[in-house]
């Protein structure tokens, strides 16, 4: 407690204490009651028990002290207006904004909670699924005990009887005639309860080797529908990370759950899950291993049924001499291939020995080289790329299948990149035959162009840009032939297709780039470089032809850097990527162009040894005519409207065609002097030839 002795204050009595400790009496009061620590009762009855008018100077103090205080308060309110103010200025305009994203916040909340409603509903009708799974699947296991069950009980009463009566009742009465002959008919009988069995065994073995693809097309296309459901869920979650809820501004069209319509109707079609053992009915082997197992010889059965199923094995292995030629081939070899191991797998799990995992695994060893081999030579044969593709397609489905059945399947995914191999191949052949009819159909000379509609219909599929071009008004031609735009998108268009193989092997987009970069450098370095080659070695191909050649390819050779570009936003590999592969249409313009002017410069040389052999001097003339010969006047016309078609080359391949005419024109006249069977020349006629010279160097 406070102690109100120790803390009372003495009031001053006399005038001179007045004027000297009021104000620090006072003062030290008025602390006291500033303090938020100390009791203020005790300090307020010291003011009012001293002196009588104490108080009223008390009071005085205080109000000082507050209007002190108001000074000091007004004048930070005066320092700190000015940004209040602003704050509130600045506060008001944020207002609007604030309330158009409490907007949108409300309203995607709204979302949210509606698409979480649905959500959270179906999450407790999966979780009520999986315990009727479980408890499935534990009854499921409980009854497999108890197997053969039933249908099999009569036979094994009937063993167990005979059991009984050989052991303990017939040696009661053996002395009795009768006894003895059912001592004698009981292994009989035993005898025949295996014949039926065994018989039974054997129809169960024809049945499933006949209704095998039938099992094997059920379990491929339930691993499909899958795969396809996971598919779009993942592609769903993707396009719900950079895009608004229920696919706003998305191509793919969203069910009522949230799902895209194909994984909805994919989910519907899989709702009822059919098993080997909804379509086989596997008693028969269930009754004949438990009627060996009570007679003391499974291990005969064991070794009768591994065989058999041997047997089959090396049957459905077996592909048909046509399975090449349509996908249906393939699609039936792997059900039948499907069928047989969805099938022992069943009597792995559902039998307690009578296969092991090493018989399986054997089996699957033996199989699997076997595929790989049929497909690898049948897969040789195939020339259409929409085949290869389904085949591809088929070959996942059996592999994602059968390992969902545990069986290991990497060898499968290996085979893969040789039908890959394959798959290229037969584009590059395609590919060969549209790039042949591009080039048939060009006309080999400028892209007119009459207005801005139909320039950006040119630039939308080939990144062409000229600033000076586009400064020109329309009508307007672009320096490149329609081949061009069309290669362009030919290349693209390969490239998708090329993907579309790329798709589902469980590769990475690393390894993916690397495949799309190495089949299009395939396509530029070979596919179309061998027809750039012929096209220009080609007879009706002429100057103007083979100068629109070179513009061309000097375009394809600039756009090389966007298809780069192209495959970067395919796959989301950077270009600076270690060890990615680049792009070769470089060397491969370049060449194409270097073989466009070596054939310029050959067929000039042809045109000039046409016009020289129009020639007809008159070696023996007087004199000559004054003016150079028709001839040569018609090759220097010739000349000049082939050089000026050269203005649209590069400098140096304009020079080098100049130089090389010039050099082989005066090689053709020195021949002509110094032709052997020329005999005599007059001087007439050597004044007309120095004219036609003249007439050259002039030019």
């Amino acid at each position: 407690m406070y102690n109100s002795s120790s803390s009372s204050l003495k009031i001053p009595t006399s005038p001179q204490e007045e004027d000297k400790g009021e104000g620090k009496v006072y003062g030290n009061v008025l602390a006291e009651l500033e303090s938020v620590d100390l009791p203020l009762g005790t300090t307020l009855r010291s003011v009012y028990d001293d002196q009588p008018n104490a108080h009223k100077r008390f009071m005085e103090k205080l109000d000082a002290r507050i209007r002190n205080h108001d000074r000091e308060i007004e004048k930070m309110c005066n320092f700190h207006h000015q940004g209040f103010v602003d704050a509130i200025t600045e506060l008001l305009k944020v207002r609007a904004d604030a309330e158009k994203l409490m907007g949108q916040v409300s309203d995607t909340n709204r979302r949210l909670q509606d698409a979480g409603r649905e959500v959270t509903a179906q999450t407790e009708e999966v979780i009520r699924c999986r315990i009727q799974q479980r408890n499935m699947a534990t009854t499921v296991e409980k009854l497999q005990l108890c197997i053969p069950g039933e249908m099999t009980w009569l036979y094994y009463s009937a063993l167990k009887t005979m059991e009984q009566l050989e052991n303990i009742y017939i040696p009661r009465v053996s002395q009795y005639r009768f006894c003895q002959i059912m001592a004698e008919t009981l292994p009989k009988l035993r005898e025949e309860i295996k014949e039926i069995s065994m018989s039974d065994l054997k129809d169960f073995l024809e049945s499933i080797r006949k209704h095998s693809d039938k099992i094997g097309e059920t379990a491929m296309r339930q691993a499909q529908q899958h795969r396809t459901f996971n598919s779009a869920v993942q592609k769903q979650v993707t396009l719900s990370c950079a895009k608004p809820l229920y696919g706003l501004n998305s191509r793919t069209p969203l069910h009522h759950n949230g799902l895209s319509a194909e994984a909805a109707d994919e989910e519907e079609m899989d709702e009822e899950v059919l098993t080997a053992q909804d379509l086989v009915d596997f008693s028969p082997v269930y009754r004949c291993l438990h009627i060996y197992t009570v007679l003391g010889d499974r291990e005969t059965f064991e070794n009768y049924y591994r065989k058999q199923r041997k047997k089959q094995a090396r049957l459905v292995l077996q592909p048909q001499s046509n399975m090449h030629e349509t996908v249906e081939g393939y699609r039936k070899y792997f059900n039948q291939i499907v069928g047989f191991f969805v099938v022992e797998d069943h009597i792995l799990h559902a039998t307690q020995g009578l296969v092991t995992r090493a018989f399986t695994d054997e089996l699957w060893n033996m199989a699997l080289s076997k595929i790989i081999a049929v497909l690898r030579t049948h897969s040789s044969y195939c020339n259409d790329p929409d085949l290869v593709l389904e085949l591809k397609n088929l070959i996942v489905i059996f592999a994602d299948t059968l390992q969902g059945y545990g069986f290991p399947v990497n060898r499968l995914f290996d085979l893969l990149f040789e039908v890959r191999d394959q798959y290229n191949e037969t584009l590059l052949k395609k590919w060969a035959l549209v790039f042949r009819d591009i080039f048939e159909q060009d006309n080999y000379s400028p892209i007119p162009v009459e207005n801005e509609e139909e320039y950006k219909a040119v630039v939308s599929r080939f990144p062409f840009h000229d600033a000076e071009i586009e400064k020109q008004q329309f009508p307007k031609k672009l320096p490149m032939s329609q081949s061009v735009p069309q290669i362009y998108s030919q290349v693209k268009e390969f490239i998708y297709a090329s993907l579309k193989f790329s798709e589902s092997l469980h590769r990475s987009s690393t390894e993916i780039d690397d495949m799309l970069r190495k089949s299009t450098n395939l396509l530029l370095t070979r596919t179309l470089s061998s027809c750039l080659q012929n096209l220009i070695k080609k007879p009706h191909i002429g100057l103007t032809e083979l100068v629109q050649i070179i513009i061309n390819t000097t375009h394809l050779e600039h756009a090389c850097k966007y298809l780069e570009d192209f495959i970067t936003n395919i796959t989301n590999v950077s270009p600076e990527t270690v060890h990615t592969t680049r792009l070769y249409g470089l060397s491969t313009f370049k060449d194409a162009r270097h073989a466009a002017e070596g054939e310029i410069y050959t067929k000039l040389n042809q045109k000039i040894d046409e016009f020289i052999q129009l020639a007809d001097y008159e070696w023996g003339m007087a004199e000559s005519d004054g003016r150079a010969s028709g001839y040569l006047m018609d090759l220097i016309n010739f000349l000049r409207s082939t050089f000026q078609v050269f203005t649209h080359l590069p400098g140096k391949v304009a020079q080098t065609a100049c130089m090389s005419s010039c050099k082989h024109l005066a090689t053709s006249l020195m021949q002509m002097l110094l032709d052997t069977e020329l005999k005599q020349i007059s001087m007439g006629a050597i004044q007309q030839f120095n004219l036609d010279v003249m007439q050259c160097e002039r030019e």
